[in-house]
Formats: structure tokens, C-alpha cells, sequence
């Protein structure tokens, strides 16, 4: 496949607005006269960023021919997009509730050029031009062509991931099958979310891309066992990583990480919700109630995993005595944008709780507003409160399905420690107010 020497960007030339797409046809012209579409079934297409080329799998659903869905692929993780036509022959699909989009043309061989774009107004440069093929449906080396290897990858990972300064330790769950590898990688914020790819002589490659920013790790397979190589995360740098088996590796204690200052109990704070108005956890609305608060953004897929966890539970557990807010830091210090990305993130996963707006998406902006923490280490944070008003327990970062038992001890821990959060009574000075007010 070749990139096409200017990839044009039709309804995204010039200064696109959000509103502009929100008023694209999402349907009409579909499969008509006319009107190029793709073509249905499995593709495989490439980003490509310097001399790094992402690869990524999807489906082109058009069992429904007047709403088509585009499907990313990665492993046994499915993500839906809607498809809008935008002109004869390009497509646009905005990335849910990530403020981004694959705004792409259907060539005349059939394949599909296009970038995928930042959508936050004011940000420029953050585009990834790639190109589609029809049909393909392996992800690095098609099947029956790959290299023979002595490796199995197969265990936990010990891996250190390195910028200008070393980061946080991350561990890394790989599964190679033949020379078909899966996995993810946990840091101490979250998880990369379920990673494919090969593993070929002594070389690996794993990508991801379900919405937000896609990345690759290449790597090469040392004679020692240790592996080393580079990570290229999208329109952001690469990092190098280096990494050794070690079964009993472990990332610091989640619940640790974040926690109260010397000399709190509770935490306060007054927000606007999504109408502006102003909205405290002193409010008559949380007393007495055990309160879940999650420190979130829309352009976080972690906090976005997490939000998929709680909105069902909350769901299922509201009556009975159980609140929660979600406070987002959002990519523009802006309540009107961020009533759009936190109104689509409450509408996506139909939030039934309050969602308030902290400001713009910086650690230490998060930190200002929230004084009682010792420190903002991660999107997402969330913390749990008595019936007291007191804090009594804070998790930093959230991993998903994909980390199997992980996961399994995150969920039955949270049921636990909520179930007997719930149990406690309401404190006696509170029974009181409630209790004399419906009397009035």
C-alpha cells in the first residue's frame, strides 16, 4: 500500500468545528447511486508516523446499510464507531468519547486513505495519516509467511519504559501461541489495554488501537532471555523499554499511592456540574450516603474503562444508600466543551450519576482542587467515602478485563469493601435531621 503524496481531509479542511460533524448526514446516501462506501468485511490498515508504521485490524458492518459501524479489532476486544458520510466518496468516524476521529476517502481501487485527528479546537499537528486494505485480516505478517522462532514470551514481564527520565515500573502479561503473540502491559495508571501481534526469529512486535491514541511495541529478544526495543505511541515520542521474566513482580499497592493528607479525614470540594451549577459534597444530596467519587477524563481510555465498570454498578446498587460523582479534567479548561465530551461520556455509557467539571487535564491542576490528596499520580483516581463523610479508601489507576485475575481481585475487593461501607449505619446526628424533616 502506498500513502497517497496529499491526503485530503475534505470536511476537515481548514478550521472544522465539532458542531460541523455533529451535523453530518449519518446515513442518507449510503449504498446509493453515486455514493462510494466501503466495502463490508475484515481490513487491515497502517498508521504511519516517521518510519514507524501501526498496524490495526477492523469490520465494516453494513448490516444495517442506513447506520454503518466501524469495529476495531485487538484480540478479543470489540469497539464500535458509528460511520457518517460526509461527501460522495469519505467517511467520518469520531472515536466515541475520545474528542478524535478516522475522517477518511474510499479510492477508486477500493482502498481507503485517510489520518486520524485530534478534534479539541486550538490543537494543531496532531494528525496520523494511514491507509486501509480490504480483506486482510492478519495484523503484522499474514498467515503461513511468518519466520520460525525458539522464543515463548509467554509469563509476566518485568519492564522498565524510559523518556528523558525513567518512569514508573510496568509489568507486562504476555501470551505467544505459535508465533502469534497477545497480552497488555499494567503500569501503576492503568493498563495499555489488550495488545496483538508476532513474534518472529528473535524479534516481537505488539499494536493496539480502539480509539484513542494508537501505539506499537517492537522489540528484540536477547540471548541473555531479557528483551529490549521501543514503544511508539501514536502522535506522541517513542520511549525505549527493557524487560526480564520474573513471576513474582509486582507494581506497588494501588491503594497506597494516592492518600489523605496529614491531618484529614475528609475530602471537599465545590464543582460545577455540566449546567454550571455549583455542586459540594456537603450538599443535604450525599449526607449519610457512602460516596464513590471518580477523577476522570474522556480522553482517558482508562478512565473510560473504569466508567464502563462503574455506571452499571451504580445502576444496580443506588438504592441503597449509595452515591457518586464523576469529577472530569477535561483537554480544554472550558465548561461549554466540556459539557459536549463529558455529555457524550454520560450518554455512551448511560451515567446516572452526577459528573462534574474540575478544569483542564493536568495532574496538578487536579491536585489544586482536590488539597486534601497528597498527590494526583493518575486519571483515573477514585475514592470512597463513609456514611461519616470520611475517606476510606483511594485507588490510583484502574485495569481492566484483560488482566485477568488482577481484574477478578479489583471487582471482589469493590464489592466487599462497598458492601460493608453500606452495611454501617447512618450516624445518629444524621438519622435525626433526616427523620425530622419528613415530618415536616
Amino acid at each position: 500500500m502506498k500513502i497517497s503524496k496529499s491526503i485530503r481531509l475534505f470536511a476537515l479542511a481548514g478550521a472544522a468545528t465539532i458542531s460541523s460533524f455533529a451535523n453530518a448526514s449519518e446515513g442518507p446516501g449510503f449504498g446509493k447511486p453515486g455514493i462510494k462506501t466501503p466495502k463490508a468485511g475484515i481490513w487491515r490498515g497502517e498508521f504511519v508516523i516517521s518510519e514507524t508504521k501501526i498496524p490495526f485490524n477492523f469490520e465494516y458492518n453494513v448490516k444495517d446499510p442506513e447506520h454503518p459501524v466501524l469495529t476495531l479489532l485487538n484480540g478479543t476486544r470489540r469497539d464500535d464507531f458509528k460511520v457518517k458520510q460526509i461527501g460522495p466518496d469519505s467517511i467520518f468516524v469520531k472515536m466515541n468519547t475520545y474528542d478524535a476521529a478516522l475522517v477518511a476517502r474510499v479510492e477508486s481501487d477500493g482502498n481507503i486513505t485517510g489520518e486520524y485527528r485530534s478534534l479539541v479546537p486550538g490543537f494543531r499537528g496532531n494528525s496520523l495519516p494511514f491507509v486501509a486494505e480490504h480483506g486482510k485480516n492478519y495484523r503484522f505478517v499474514e498467515k503461513g509467511k511468518e519466520l520460525p522462532t525458539k522464543h515463548n514470551l509467554t509469563g509476566k514481564w518485568d519492564l522498565k519504559i524510559y523518556s528523558k527520565a525513567k518512569l514508573p515500573d510496568n509489568v507486562a502479561l504476555l501470551r505467544q501461541e505459535g508465533n502469534k503473540l497477545t497480552g497488555v502491559v499494567m503500569s501503576t495508571v492503568g493498563d495499555s489495554r489488550e495488545l496483538e501481534g508476532i513474534v518472529q526469529g528473535d524479534e516481537f512486535v505488539l499494536s493496539h488501537f480502539s480509539g484513542p491514541n494508537p501505539r506499537v511495541y517492537r522489540g528484540k529478544i536477547n540471548e541473555d532471555g531479557s528483551i529490549t526495543g521501543e514503544l511508539s505511541s501514536g502522535i506522541y515520542n517513542s520511549t525505549k523499554f527493557e524487560g526480564v521474566p520474573n513471576k513474582t513482580v509486582e507494581l506497588p499497592d494501588p491503594y497506597k499511592i494516592t492518600h489523605l493528607k496529614e491531618g484529614y479525614k475528609k475530602l471537599d470540594f465545590t464543582l460545577p456540574d455540566l449546567d454550571g451549577k455549583q455542586v459540594s459534597l456537603s450538599d443535604d444530596k450525599y449526607k449519610g450516603k457512602v460516596v464513590i467519587v471518580e477523577i476522570i477524563g474522556t480522553w482517558c481510555p482508562n478512565c473510560t474503562d473504569q466508567t464502563a465498570f462503574l455506571s452499571p454498578w451504580f445502576k444496580a446498587n443506588k438504592n441503597r444508600g449509595v452515591e457518586a460523582i464523576a469529577i472530569g479534567f477535561e483537554q480544554k479548561d472550558d465548561l461549554a466543551y466540556a459539557k459536549y465530551t463529558l455529555g457524550t461520556l454520560q450518554k455512551k455509557y448511560g451515567i446516572e450519576y452526577d459528573i462534574l467539571f474540575g478544569g483542564i487535564a493536568d495532574k496538578k491542576v487536579a491536585s489544586e482542587k482536590l488539597p486534601a490528596l497528597n498527590q494526583m499520580m493518575a486519571f483515573p483516581t477514585t475514592i470512597i467515602i463513609d456514611r461519616k463523610g470520611e475517606v476510606r479508601q483511594i485507588h490510583t489507576g484502574y485495569t481492566g478485563e484483560i488482566t485477568g485475575e488482577y481484574f477478578k481481585n479489583y471487582v471482589t475487593k469493590w464489592n466487599r469493601d462497598l458492601d460493608a461501607l453500606i452495611a454501617e449505619p447512618v450516624p445518629a446526628d444524621l438519622s435525626k435531621t433526616r427523620a425530622s424533616r419528613q415530618s415536616e
